[in-house]
């Protein structure tokens, strides 16, 4: 036995040994030893008879075939290597070359991009992969760019919180405060009451009711710094609705400490129906001039679907007056429908009742809303209107220049 091992370490070193050198298998070879040293116990071991001998042709097909396998093993994997490797390469050259390729890629779409079928495909991969990795660049770019601008506003605000804290800066606000808060509790007496339907819930959704409540508070504000405010009226408000707590939630504790009206009550059952008017689009009369005797209603809806009509019949039930807005005389209207928020309304109906002025009062109104100002007569607008409108569709201009000259012919015959 001594002999035979001796024999297969010889055979090891000479043939195994410089193979597993040449293929860096130096770390495999822990099985070889563990083998070898377990033949030697086995001649130790004393349950094995003496007439049991090792078979050292099958145990050399054994260790032959092992390492075969480990070597076909390793083979492939080195050919994945090499090839990954000349992909690198090859997309690092047309990237010097000024073709869309990523900067970074990952070995996974390195591999994707060697399974391509055409040369096409391939590069039409690359382009993807190189317009994706643009979009998260230009994704960063932005979410920094937001970064800085709000480290720069909180900047400028810390600054504006140093300079409030002057004594000077915060007595005059304290002081205009008090001089606002004057005006609205004069108004409470003296002033002309404008009203708030608060009757919409049902009709809206929890973001709509947001909505408006978010353009309610921004009325309030309006009329409380105008120089002569209205008495505000919230008609038609429940306790423990969706109002009240989105209001809850923008006042906190001074909800109780406002200076305007909250009622449950119906606006018919406060003031007189003779003197209410319903503010709403749908209205066919048209508003002319603001009248300070009457009182104004206001619907607290926003909705995104444009529920046409559910104001107009709800102040038809009640059998109340309605108004429109003059919009179509004193605007080019473009596009969009003639729903405003409530705020732009509240910034109207102020500027009409110190000025009376319509150009001025409806400057409140977007701009993307509407052309222009009308300068000239509506009938004379509609026809130059329809002309464009004609020219739109493609008629021939022989037709246009028919209906201008019988236009223009009955004008002077008029004169």
């Amino acid at each position: 036995m001594q002999s035979a091992n001796v024999l297969l370490k010889k055979i090891v070193r000479s043939s195994v040994l410089p193979f597993a050198a040449q293929h860096g298998m130096k770390k495999d070879l822990l099985p070889v030893s563990r083998t070898l040293s377990l033949s030697l116990c086995l001649k130790q071991d004393n349950s094995c008879s003496p007439s049991e001998k090792l078979d050292l042709d099958a145990w050399k097909k054994v260790m032959k075939s092992g390492l075969q396998e480990e070597v076909s093993k390793m083979v492939p994997e080195c050919k994945e290597l090499s090839t990954l490797a000349a992909a690198r390469e090859i997309l690092e050259m047309w990237r010097l070359a000024g073709r869309s390729v990523p900067e970074n890629i990952s070995e996974e779409q390195l591999k994707t991009f060697l399974e391509c079928p055409s040369k096409s495909a391939k590069k039409k991969y690359l382009k993807y992969l190189h317009l994706k990795e643009l979009y998260k660049k230009n994704d960063k770019r932005k979410m920094d760019e937001k970064r800085e601008r709000r480290l720069e506003i909180q900047e400028q605000a810390s600054k504006t919180d140093e300079t409030k804290r002057n004594s000077f800066i915060c007595l005059w606000a304290s002081c205009m405060d008090r001089a606002y808060s004057w005006r609205v509790a004069q108004s409470m007496v003296f002033g002309q009451p404008l009203v708030f339907d608060m009757s919409y819930e049902k009709d809206m959704s929890v973001r709509e009711v947001a909505n408006t409540v978010r353009q309610l508070v921004l009325s309030e504000g309006c009329n409380r710094r105008s120089v002569d405010p209205f008495h505000i009226h919230f008609c038609n408000f429940k306790d423990d609705s969706l109002y009240h707590k989105e209001f809850i939630k923008h006042y906190k504790e001074a909800w109780g400490k406002l200076l305007i009206t909250v009622t449950d009550q119906c606006y018919t059952d406060v003031f007189p129906k003779d003197k209410l008017i319903y503010l709403t689009a749908d209205s066919p009369k048209v508003m002319k001039t603001f009248d300070h005797d009457k009182i104004y209603i206001v619907g607290s809806m926003v909705d995104r679907s444009i529920k046409t009509g559910v104001s107009l019949a709800r102040a038809k039930r009640l059998g109340l007056e309605t108004a429109a807005l003059p919009l179509e005389k004193y605007l080019l209207w473009n596009t969009g429908a003639k729903n405003l928020t409530l705020d732009q309304m509240m910034h109207i109906l102020l500027t009409l009742k110190d000025t009376g002025d319509w150009k001025k009062a409806l400057e409140f109104v977007p701009k993307r809303k509407y052309c222009g100002f009308v300068s000239k007569p509506v009938h004379e607008l509609k026809k130059t209107l329809n002309l464009i409108n004609t020219l739109k569709l493609g008629k021939r201009q022989e037709e246009v220049r028919k209906q201008f000259a019988k236009s223009y012919s009955k004008k002077l015959t008029q004169k």
